[in-house]
């Protein structure tokens, strides 16, 4: 599959006259929680040449493919990206983290990971983490089985918005890091759960845990509290930060 990767990779180059800065795994098996039939969730970063740039009206900024049942690939144009950084979108806070990356190009993770502290906005990334967790416990954990895939779903994103309100920094994209926040009578639950999940498929299903479940609803309240409380934080200075990145890029992607 990785080589399969990396093929899909140079073709996409090829094929629409563009760069790819940088491409990981952005779903369960970044996260820590893979099942053995997990597809592949590659999203990529790219730009083009810098003529593509200069027209009256900007083109289209996003890549889009078929999902097959392995591979999952999807890519953002690089002044789209840059801009979604600068209003803290969390899911490109994920992808700058991830731990399992398929291409990297200029030191891209290297120049934007330092700018991640000052454009990560604290209330937009509770607000993001309390809605996917919102869905967990309305939707996915309402009845007496629930699939054990959004289980864990919702369990990250519990303690990615715990991470948040407690710590106020941009909270890890893997799951073992978040782990510590998890509250100790958990632990063998979630282990025993963890150990499930390894063998299963992504359709597996498993009695609710109360317990488990308690907590979750229990953090879907609280963060909604500390939301109104924690800061907005801008990214202000960053800005022009970015806009140097950018034409930085831009003129190495594509030598003249």
């Amino acid at each position: 599959m990785h080589a399969r990767i990396q093929t899909a990779l140079t073709a996409l180059e090829a094929s629409h006259d563009i760069r790819i800065l940088y491409a990981c795994e952005s779903g369960s098996r970044a996260w820590g929680f893979p099942s053995p039939d997990s597809d592949y969730d590659v999203r990529f970063i790219y730009c083009h040449p810098a003529e593509w740039y200069l027209t009256l009206d900007e083109g289209r900024d996003t890549l889009d493919f078929p999902v097959d049942e392995d591979l999952d690939l999807a890519g953002w144009e690089l002044r789209k990206a840059l801009r979604l950084l600068r209003g803290s979108n969390a899911a490109l806070f994920e992808w700058l983290q991830s731990p399992v990356l398929y291409h990297e190009a200029l030191d891209f993770q290297a120049q934007l990971g330092p700018l991640l502290p000052a454009t990560f906005n604290l209330k937009a990334g509770l607000h993001h983490y309390l809605g996917q967790l919102r869905r967990g416990v309305e939707e996915d954990l309402a009845g007496e089985d629930v699939r054990l895939k959004r289980l864990f779903y919702a369990l990250r994103s519990a303690l990615a918005a715990r991470w948040i309100r407690e710590r106020q920094t941009v909270p890890p994209m893997e799951f073992t890091p978040l782990r510590v926040l998890l509250p100790s009578a958990l632990d063998t639950e979630v282990d025993e759960l963890l150990q499930r999940k390894a063998g299963a498929n992504e359709k597996t299903v498993v009695a609710r845990p109360e317990a488990l479940t308690a907590f979750l609803r229990d953090e879907l309240a609280a963060g909604q509290v500390a939301r109104e409380s924690l800061p907005v934080i801008r990214a202000g200075s960053a800005a022009s930060e970015l806009d140097v990145i950018f034409r930085t890029l831009l003129h190495a992607a594509f030598p003249r």
